[in-house]
């Protein structure tokens, strides 16, 4: 008994390995978001400005883009005249510089031309792209997402990395187009845009109704100093006229 309990002793013992335990997978493919930017009347130029600057983030960059825009437009009355602004050269320049008035699309035609690069954007409601400067011949392509009163700009990230995001793009890749239109339908499916034609605004203090297309007047400068909810103009027609702001009121 005594040598087969030596015999155990000295048995070498198996050896074991250690467990081995499987972190989380990363998946390092790059993915195409919205990088959200303040609803400040200047989201536009915020989110050209995020773009071309390669994914930098310049709260400030608004009074400088206005100004530049305003430049350019009044070195040029024949092409920016009246009849594209809606307002003559002079009253334009002055009122893009404001900052409380909204860019649009003869801002974005004449920062793609300054910028000599394509601007694509996306719109959440009706899942188009319109390319500005797509027939100029430039080479880069940045994108923009617009919910029918609201601009942001599109990214192209690595989760989970710290990889600077991609903003600027070549003009011929059609799959970032098509990422960015599955964005956009993908918005529209979750009803993430403003039908600004289907619906009417009623003061929560007078109780009246105001309808038209107050986008464009606040664009023109009009400024909203009571709180407002959205109805629809069948009910907003049935409400006493809205008599203390200056927005269009129903007849």
């Amino acid at each position: 008994d005594t040598l087969i309990v030596e015999e155990e002793k000295n048995k070498p013992k198996p050896q074991t390995q250690p467990p081995v335990t499987k972190g989380p997978s990363l998946d390092l493919s790059p993915v195409l978001e919205r990088r959200v930017v303040p609803a400040d009347n200047s989201c536009l130029f915020t989110s050209v400005n995020y773009v071309m600057e390669g994914g930098v983030y310049d709260p400030a960059c608004a009074p400088e883009m206005r100004g530049l825009i305003a430049q350019i437009v009044a070195s040029d009355p024949t092409s920016y005249s009246e009849a594209v602004l809606g307002k003559t050269n002079e009253d334009y320049c002055t009122w893009i510089r404001r900052d409380d008035t909204w860019g649009g699309a003869i801002e974005v035609s004449i920062l793609s031309k300054f910028y000599q690069c394509e601007i694509c954007v996306v719109d959440t409601q009706t899942v188009r792209v319109d390319r500005f400067g797509e027939d100029a011949g430039y080479t880069k392509r940045v994108l923009l997402i617009y919910d029918g009163i609201h601009y942001d700009p599109l990214q192209k990230v690595v989760p989970n990395s710290d990889v600077p995001a991609q903003t600027v793009f070549s003009s011929t890749d059609d799959v970032i187009l098509a990422q960015a239109l599955e964005l956009a339908d993908e918005a529209r499916r979750k009803r993430q845009y403003t039908d600004v034609n289907r619906f009417a605004l009623r003061c929560m203090v007078s109780k009246g109704a105001c309808q038209g297309d107050w986008p464009h007047q606040l664009r023109g400068g009009v400024t909203l100093f009571a709180v407002f909810e959205i109805t629809t103009p069948t009910f907003a027609a049935s409400l006493p006229r809205h008599l203390t702001c200056p927005l269009p009121h129903i007849v």
